[in-house]
């Protein structure tokens, strides 16, 4: 199957063409943006607990790296294959030039499920993949992260699995480390903080302010949903409706959030808690709340339901929630949507602190990070907004074309090698 008949990466092309005829983006550039630079698909062979030996398919995509060397998480996931990796990729080029880093995009994966391996069938797939991509990662290469199934410790066993293969410690290999061995304050929760920090940016655009009248749903109580849910409770938002692969829970008067995020940390499912009432996930997108944050995974608002998502103010706290044509629906009749390249950047912004701290072997301090967060993302976000005034766009365009722009730019100078 080529990549251009896969849903996501003909999604996001789609959306990078309309970005492009609407700024009247150099046809050369666009073309050089069509495909990724480099795409590695590897076997990752490993013994189970129980001895047989059972091969795995993982895969490490570079879409684009003029800015920069690769960034891009780690995802092990069922649906893992060359071209969701590939759009991924992709997607991550234009959120590092859309929030000024000096990084390209990059994404990488592994075709499991994570839930029905052990501990140590963990830590072998994770060495071995790491061991079959080494040659195309490094600091000044690629540097992975985290991203749905994986974790802190799944970038402990990457780092030290390159470590050894180099002979000495190198913990710029990885992002979204622990603090133990150079991880940086305030990673875990950075792609959950900024959303919550964008969904104000945009109250205040709307003159609005988050307070306890603001009813918030929430799609995917997980690394992404539990921060924001959290930040936004903080300030007084009512968290009506949150969701894990259970189903979702509601409760019309707010969900005691301190409560939920304990029960599921200890392994609970939502589907369980007590004094909630039970909906399924697609009713909780089309719930009549202010604020939607789509925090799971891709294509979960399509035109078919869109017509039924009742929320004013749509936060696409995963990689593409939201299709072309939903968004197209959402934003005629008056939805204002934050794109999921600008909204869910939060991770990368701070992947990229915990990458300059580690080269400088200078740590700071958690509210240093989040003031620095915040300005990256305020500044992201005004640029988004009046590229949106300017062009007359919604703001999923704008934040490509204010990605397109600094790409569009830093590709003429560099020229096209051979010249």
């Amino acid at each position: 199957m080529s990549l251009f008949d896969a849903p996501l990466f003909k999604d996001a092309y789609k959306q990078l063409e309309d970005a492009a005829d609407v700024m009247g983006l150099d046809r050369n550039i666009l073309e050089r943006l069509k495909y990724p630079k480099r795409a590695l698909q590897v076997a990752v062979p490993i013994r189970l607990d129980d001895g047989s030996v059972k091969t795995f398919q993982g895969f490490r995509v570079q879409h684009n790296m003029t800015l920069g060397p690769g960034k891009g998480g780690i995802r092990f996931h069922p649906k893992v294959d060359l071209s969701e990796t590939a759009a991924l990729a992709m997607l991550m080029t234009f959120k590092c030039a859309l929030v000024g880093l000096p990084l390209g995009g990059a994404k990488g994966g592994i075709e499991v499920d994570p839930n029905e391996l052990s501990r140590q069938e963990l830590q072998s797939l994770t060495r071995r993949y790491a061991t079959e991509i080494n040659m195309i990662v490094g600091p000044s290469i690629d540097i992975p992260a985290p991203d749905i199934g994986t974790d802190g410790q799944t970038m402990a066993w990457f780092m030290d699995t390159y470590s050894q293969l180099k002979g000495y410690t190198v913990p710029g290999v990885v992002t979204g480390k622990p603090i133990a061995i150079g991880g940086s304050l305030g990673r875990a929760e950075a792609t959950g903080k900024g959303v919550a920090f964008c969904v104000n940016f945009a109250y205040q655009k709307k003159g609005l302010t988050i307070g306890k009248d603001t009813t918030v749903a929430i799609h995917g109580f997980g690394k992404v949903g539990v921060p924001a849910a959290v930040d936004l409770a903080e300030q007084g938002a009512k968290i009506v409706a949150i969701s894990d692969v259970s189903g979702a829970v509601y409760n019309a008067d707010g969900l005691d959030i301190t409560h939920c995020t304990e029960w599921t940390k200890s392994g609970n499912y939502l589907k369980d808690l007590k004094n909630v009432t039970i909906i399924s996930n697609e009713e909780l997108l089309e719930l009549d709340v202010d604020v939607l944050i789509p925090a799971a995974i891709d294509g979960v608002v399509t035109k078919e339901n869109a017509p039924r998502v009742k929320a004013k103010f749509i936060a696409e706290g995963a990689n593409g929630p939201l299709t072309k044509e939903a968004i197209e629906i959402i934003t005629k009749r008056g939805g204002f949507i934050i794109p999921d390249i600008l909204c869910n950047a939060g991770g990368v912004i701070v992947s990229y602190f915990e990458w300059v701290q580690g080269l400088q072997n200078f740590f700071w301090d958690l509210d240093q990070i989040n003031s620095k967060l915040h300005d990256i993302l305020k500044d992201s976000f005004d640029n988004v907004y009046e590229t949106a005034q300017k062009y007359e766009t919604d703001m999923k365009k704008a934040a490509f074309i204010s990605a397109l722009s600094r790409l569009e730019r830093a590709m003429r100078l560099r020229g096209l090698f051979p010249a």
